[in-house]
């Protein structure tokens, strides 16, 4: 019984050591994640894919709202036809549909 207790409290120790020393590792791992996340060249490059997404959004809004009124044309109850129901709307100015 006794080799029993020494065992837990030995496999105690050994698990809040361990917990301790992962804690310290994963502290240590987001300091660094953060002071790349913070340097010029990571900035950047956010920057950067900040622009191209500004300037591309209108080509690739314009491109879906095609591709989706064309597959809704195909479709049994889509189209222009009367009575026909348009699963994508027209897209307004604000990129509601409206």
């Amino acid at each position: 019984m006794m080799k029993l207790l020494k065992i837990a409290v030995l496999i105690g120790v050994g698990y809040v050591l361990g917990a301790k020393a992962g804690r310290e590792r994963y502290e240590q791992i987001a300091r660094t994640a953060d002071k790349v996340r913070q340097s010029s060249p990571v900035q950047a490059g956010v920057a950067k894919a900040e622009e191209t997404v500004r300037a591309q959004a209108p080509v690739v809004k314009e491109k879906a709202a095609h591709v989706a009124s064309a597959a809704a044309e195909k479709l049994p109850f889509g189209g222009s036809e009367a009575g026909g129901a348009h699963l994508a709307p027209e897209v307004g100015s604000n990129g509601t549909g409206s």
